[in-house]
């Protein structure tokens, strides 16, 4: 159930915010589709990213983000702490955006699963939607708060393109 994956990134980010709260709707539905502008901007993405992203965060290699656990985030992190292979990674992310369709009416109906929990003002949360269903959702970035506090590193992947 999505809100078995809402109630784990809840308890693990407890300052998330409205804006990371769709993000992760969005990515739990629709995967890195928005991620891949072409495969050299991302490749050199995840360099600059590897060099900047420090250490010393407690955080999962793989977090399921999808009920079915088979859309998880990759956190550079560990995964790189673990022997990762970076060009590995590249290539389930490539692959993911490239070969996963999630649908619209996914991140919809997850988004009203989370809508009814009682920790986000149902106010706020319709609010926040209102203008990015007029946009057909579209991707956003993680709110300042939880970049500050969380420092996000991560991939969006089906796991099972990524060979471990």
């Amino acid at each position: 159930m999505f809100e078995d994956v809402f109630r784990t990134h809840y308890d693990r980010y407890p300052e998330m915010q409205t804006q990371d709260l769709y993000k992760l709707t969005h990515q739990a539905a629709l995967g890195s589709e928005h991620g891949v502008p072409n495969p050299e901007y991302v490749r050199k993405r995840l360099v600059q990213e590897l060099a900047e992203m420090g250490k010393d965060f407690d955080e999962p290699v793989f977090e399921p983000i999808s009920p079915d656990g088979k859309i998880v985030r990759v956190h550079l992190r560990p995964f790189i702490a673990q022997g990762g292979n970076p060009e590995n990674l590249l290539s389930a992310f490539i692959r993911t955006a490239g070969e996963f369709s999630g649908e619209k009416e996914t991140l919809e109906k997850y988004w009203d699963i989370v809508s009814k929990l009682t920790v986000f003002p149902q106010e706020k949360l319709e609010h926040f939607i209102l203008p990015l269903r007029a946009k057909k959702y579209p991707a956003v970035h993680h709110s300042e708060r939880y970049n500050t506090l969380y420092k996000p590193a991560y991939r969006v992947i089906l796991k099972e393109f990524l060979d471990v």
